[in-house]
């Protein structure tokens, strides 16, 4: 079933509710917004619902960390970038808000607080259950009753099993935005394109999402090569036998990586000729960037891939037909240890063949360095579009492709 868009919409004049995606990186201290590429991706929609009237639903952050903060100053940022007023309420389903929401006119754009505010939003006994049993809390009976339809264009928060995310398309008639049918349309094309060799680049933190994503890509016989960089290059060097120093390997094992080692291993066996890792790395010596060779690196902390494997893997980019990439290469924070990470996505431009960057962190990259419009196609998502490689059905997708099918029989109303 292909998902239900904004091209068959009929939403003039409606109250529509929207779920969007505008975490965005802030200085704690002084509550500045320090990137807002999430927020100008969703300019497409919010000007395909000019003549709605559209409601904002998003979140920053989570419960606990010091970036866990309302979304007034979002609102300021929003209305700058659309050159239009987006007003904000302290309020998500509360009396506030729904009373904001009976107030607006068509073509006004209102932003409700930041939803993980709400306990529903974010406790694991509401996310456990299947959308139907969702659309009973407070937040989904509350809110649906005062709007008309209902648009998904977060394709980042779209693997969660969240009320704001999968609960809505239950009970009201439901859309995916613009955003998030580019990034299926993209991400489907990397699956399904019949060119190659088609490469995949995983580096970054999140080795268990990248061992999972590399299995599922290799034993479909989608990925001809993929390169490792980052803590996933340092765990296939510990599974093929390299001695990565004793403060690399308490570094693995404080974060909890250590286990995955065998993982890797099972990887290389099987696909070892397709796994493509570093053959030299750039190490903190001094506080200054120095490089080995992986047969003999000194117990020194690896913050980059080498000048030999940054040729190498620029190589194998340049000359494939699609390659996807998600994860740094290195500490790329650090102006010297930028080298891999600043080479690879220069590699993508430089490529004539279907690129996509995924992720906030290459994204940056690729903006810092004015690279953005040579990029086929930056998603969004992070963990979303490595799941979505894998071939996972995205929890946020899957609820739009059912409300599609029964789209007839739904009906929001107003309270």
């Amino acid at each position: 079933m292909e998902l239900p868009t904004l091209d068959s919409a009929r939403l003039e004049n409606r109250r529509v509710l929207m779920r969007i995606d505008i975490n965005s990186p802030i200085e704690p201290s002084t509550g500045t917004i320090l990137d807002d590429t999430r927020m100008r991706s969703h300019i497409a929609t919010i000007d395909e619902l000019s003549g709605s009237r559209l409601v904002l639903l998003a979140h920053q952050s989570r419960p606990g960390l010091e970036d866990f903060t309302t979304l007034e100053a979002h609102s300021r940022r929003l209305s700058q970038l659309l050159n239009r007023d987006v007003r904000y309420v302290d309020d998500v389903f509360g009396r506030a808000a729904r009373e904001e929401i009976r107030r607006l006119r068509r073509g006004e754009v209102l932003l409700l607080e930041n939803v993980r505010f709400c306990s529903e939003e974010v406790v694991a006994e509401v996310r456990s259950k299947p959308p139907a049993a969702q659309a009973n809390t407070n937040l989904v009976r509350k809110l649906s009753s005062y709007v008309e339809a209902y648009v998904n264009d977060a394709f980042a928060v779209a693997h969660r099993t969240q009320p704001s995310v999968v609960a809505f398309p239950v009970v009201l008639p439901s859309y995916a935005g613009k955003l998030l049918e580019r990034e299926v349309e993209n991400l489907t094309k990397v699956l399904k394109s019949r060119e190659r060799p088609k490469v995949f680049s995983f580096g970054g933190a999140k080795v268990g999402d990248s061992l999972m994503v590399m299995e599922k890509l290799l034993s479909r016989d989608v990925a001809d090569v993929v390169l490792t960089s980052g803590m996933v290059a340092n765990i296939f060097l510990v599974a093929r036998g390299i001695d990565i120093g004793e403060v690399n390997l308490r570094v693995m094992d404080e974060k909890g990586l250590t286990p995955l080692v065998a993982h890797a291993r099972k990887l290389l066996e099987k696909y070892g000729e397709k796994i493509q890792m570093p053959t030299d790395l750039a190490l903190k010596k001094n506080g200054s960037r120095a490089e080995a060779g992986v047969e003999e690196l000194p117990d020194l902390m690896i913050m980059d891939i080498g000048i030999d494997t940054i040729a190498r893997y620029s190589s194998i980019i340049e000359n494939a037909a699609v390659v996807a990439a998600n994860g740094p290469a290195g500490v790329f924070e650090i102006r010297e240890f930028a080298l891999g990470s600043e080479a690879l996505v220069k590699a993508m431009a430089r490529c004539r063949g279907f690129t996509v960057i995924g992720g906030g962190h290459l994204a940056a990259i690729a903006a810092k360095r004015g690279l953005r419009d040579k990029i086929s196609f930056i998603s969004t998502g992070g963990k979303a579009m490595l799941l979505f490689l894998a071939g996972e059905k995205l929890p946020g997708i899957e609820v739009l492709r059912e409300a599609g099918k029964n789209d007839a029989g739904n009906s929001g109303g107003l309270g």
